[in-house]
């Protein structure tokens, strides 16, 4: 759900990857429906492991947040060029377990928070901070 946020928002400036560590090989429908309500493309979504961007010929990250809450204890792979990391803990919904409207309000839940945090980090002058302020701004919103 990040990768379309932030794609939809913040293009040109920015081109969002989603990965995990334990990709399960799909996009969950829930998540589709809710970037297709957002009015975001979905179109080349799909489940990636986060290796695939640590690889020689990746795309170059100047950020990566890690969003699920038990990624902060994982061990997260050397990204080349050394981009600006910052945790955004989210519960994961794919993890959520109930009625299949407890699931949906999960991702919506989770849709939502990672919206506001986007949207925040799109807010940010990047321009005229430095890398210091930077970072200490991309942490506070992962609290926020």
């Amino acid at each position: 759900m990040a990768e379309a946020i932030l794609n939809g928002k913040g293009k040109p400036i920015f081109t969002a990857y989603s990965a995990g560590s334990h990709p399960s090989g799909a996009v969950r429908p829930e998540a589709l429906k809710l970037i297709e309500m957002a009015h975001l493309p979905t179109e080349g979504l799909r489940s990636k492991n986060w290796e695939e961007f640590a690889k020689p010929g990746a795309p170059k990250m100047n950020f990566v947040f890690t969003v699920c809450d038990n990624a902060a204890q994982e061990t997260c792979p050397v990204w080349p060029g050394q981009p600006m990391t910052a945790h955004w803990g989210v519960p994961d919904p794919a993890q959520a377990k109930g009625t299949p409207q407890q699931i949906e309000r999960a991702f919506r839940d989770a849709y939502l928070l990672l919206e506001r945090r986007i949207s925040l980090f799109l807010s940010l002058p990047l321009a005229s901070l430095d890398k210091l302020a930077i970072q200490k701004e991309i942490n506070r919103i992962g609290v926020s």
